[in-house]
């Protein structure tokens, strides 16, 4: 499963969303809770990251910083396909 997380406001994630045509639900972490447990808040914005979090709960890999282009996507993907394959 994939969301997405923002600290900006649910009309502006709902905004983007519609824009970008997201296919995964992006939600809105306005009080910055879950950007400041990540470590991500840097004051104003959070930092794009990206966490994999395994069936247990458990983080299981960070990637960050995240740039959105340069095969960012495709490199998670590889990883999830080989770390969480079934045995």
């Amino acid at each position: 499963m994939i969301i997405g997380i923002s600290v900006d406001t649910l009309e502006l994630q709902q905004k983007f969303t519609d824009k970008e045509k997201l296919p995964f639900p992006l939600l809105a972490d306005n009080e910055q809770k879950f950007a400041k447990t990540y470590g991500v808040f840097t004051g104003k914005v959070a930092g794009r990251s990206t966490f994999v979090i395994n069936k247990e709960g458990n983080l299981a890999k960070i990637y960050n910083p995240v740039k959105a282009a340069g095969g960012h996507p495709e490199e998670v993907l590889e990883y999830v396909k080989g770390a969480f394959k079934k045995k």
